[in-house]
């Protein structure tokens, strides 16, 4: 999967981009959480799940 699509899917639906990273495990979930509280927190953490998977 690329970056890219990841990314901006990031962006515009932070689940989807952590879902496409990482499946169905905590992360997931955490990023539901944030994004239906407040939209910013989730889209941050799908940024930061995604950039840290990358450097693995």
């Amino acid at each position: 999967m690329s970056n890219l699509i990841r990314l901006l899917a990031a962006i515009f639906v932070p689940p989807l981009g952590v879902f496409l990273t990482v499946g169905l495990g905590t992360d997931f979930w955490i990023n539901l959480v944030l994004t239906c509280f407040f939209w910013f927190p989730g889209m941050i953490h799908a940024i930061w799940i995604i950039a840290k998977h990358d450097r693995a």
